[in-house]
């Protein structure tokens, strides 16, 4: 799941805007496997307030943008690019990446770092990601803010990758997607997809890679946005993108069950959790995040009414420096 979308404000007042652009105090790697070496970056007061950010995809990477959620006078945020994407390496690689690996990754990680707890913020894929790591290391978590809540469930793929679903509000760039597969879109999409983006021919990996791209680009914000569409959809990022989420879409996000997510947060019914959730996202719709807030009755779910998959967005974004405020009474 894409969340992909650079914006440029500055200043914040009265939370109504994001901080101001900040530069990373520190850059680094940390070998994670003998096959996989992850970047990442720390940014505001180095002795402050942990907190870890989860990009989107699997596999879109770390943006400037993504730092500006969060006071840097006070916390200490760490940005990591996830295996294969970004700048970790090796790029766009399949093997040995699975949910259950990037996981472990993040606990090597803070263990790295040596941080005690951090508050976790992820939104699409992030928010997958930020919910398996607290049910797996609950010990290490201060508090969860999550945006665009995607759960991997089967409902949630079929919507977004099948005829019938998002498909329906958006046919002229659900064609363009499906063009080409030579195929109506329906379970054998992803099947396709794979063969097309896994091809050893550069030029057809990469033509599907943008066609993929372009799908979720293309309905992820309220209004058009073909500057964020074209981005995302030039470069080796497409391929990083569409390569890794492909190959997590047909494993099914590497998934126990169907339902693992909300069959096991009682595991972390103790952990403060903010859920930010656009009215109008096509990509992960609001049924997810109000099923998630039903599980975790102690939950605070923020439904923006304009808003929608992009955490850019203005609602979106002041919903999620506010719950960075909010949070730094844990520390």
């Amino acid at each position: 799941m894409l969340d992909r979308r650079p914006l440029s404000r500055a200043g914040l007042k009265n939370m109504t805007q994001l901080y101001p652009p900040v530069e990373p105090y520190a850059t680094d790697t940390l070998s994670v496997s003998p096959l996989h070496t992850i970047f990442y970056k720390q940014s505001g007061k180095s002795d402050g307030l942990p907190a870890l950010f989860l990009h989107g995809g699997p596999g879109a990477g770390i943006l400037p943008d993504y730092r500006r959620f969060f006071d840097p006078n006070i916390y200490r945020l760490i940005l990591p690019d996830q295996r294969g994407a970004g700048r970790s390496t090796p790029a766009a690689e399949l093997k040995e990446n699975s949910t259950c690996e990037i996981v472990d990754d993040l606990e090597k990680l803070r263990s790295h770092l040596a941080i005690e707890k951090w508050v976790v913020m992820g939104g699409s894929w992030g928010s997958t990601l930020a919910l398996s790591y607290a049910i797996r290391y609950p010990e290490s978590i201060l508090g969860l803010i999550i945006r665009g809540v995607f759960l991997a469930r089967s409902e949630e793929m079929d919507w977004l990758y099948h005829a019938g679903g998002a498909s329906q509000i958006y046919p002229d760039a659900w064609e363009r997607f499906i063009s080409p597969l030579n195929h109506n879109g329906n379970r054998e999409t992803l099947v396709l997809y794979y063969k097309l983006l896994t091809s050893d021919k550069p030029s057809v990996r990469m033509e599907a890679a943008q066609c993929w791209a372009a799908w979720e680009a293309s309905i992820m914000t309220l209004l058009p946005n073909l500057e964020s569409v074209k981005e995302m959809t030039s470069g080796e990022s497409a391929l990083n993108i569409a390569r890794i989420e492909c190959h997590f879409a047909l494993n099914k996000f590497f998934m126990p069950t169907d339902n693992y997510l909300l069959e096991n947060a009682y595991l972390i019914n103790d952990i403060p959790l903010r859920i930010v959730q656009g009215r109008y996202d096509v990509i992960c719709p609001v049924s997810s995040a109000w099923d998630l807030h039903k599980a975790m009755s102690h939950s605070d779910l923020h439904i923006i009414p304009d808003g929608a998959h992009s955490p850019m967005d203005t609602g979106m974004a002041e919903a999620l420096v506010e719950g960075s405020e909010d949070f730094k009474n844990l520390y």
